[in-house]
């Protein structure tokens, strides 16, 4: 089972930059695909990007298209989303999880979530 931990929220002004981090645990890591989601408060938790278990292919939610970058580095069971041009609407809890296929990550549920960390962007 992997393990994940979320890292680099905090508070900025929009138009402003931050990287956020997911650490996994576990051997089976690089075999998945690794997505971000995110959460504000009263609504639904949302799909915001994912990269394939190589990386050479990333899928992102089309509010953040152009804006928010994945990646990941295998060798450092690390995934990254760097996050530019930053608006209030992206304030939110975010998230990270895996699964065996990328594709499924914009609509599957999953049961098992982090502690996220919390990104607010004021205006």
């Amino acid at each position: 089972q992997v393990q994940l931990v979320e890292s680099g929220g905090g508070l900025v002004q929009a138009g402003g930059s931050l990287r956020l981090s997911c650490a996994a645990s576990g051997r089976t890591f690089g075999t998945y695909a690794v997505g971000w989601f995110r959460q504000a408060p009263g609504t639904e938790r949302e799909f915001v990007a994912a990269v394939s278990w190589r990386g050479g292919t990333t899928s992102y939610a089309d509010s953040v298209k152009g804006r928010f970058t994945i990646s990941r580095d295998n060798a450092q069971n690390t995934v990254y989303l760097q996050m530019s041009s930053l608006k209030p609407e992206d304030t939110a809890v975010y998230y990270c999880n895996v699964d065996p296929s990328l594709q499924a990550m914009r609509s599957r549920k999953y049961t098992y979530w982090g502690q996220g960390t919390q990104v607010t962007v004021s205006s």
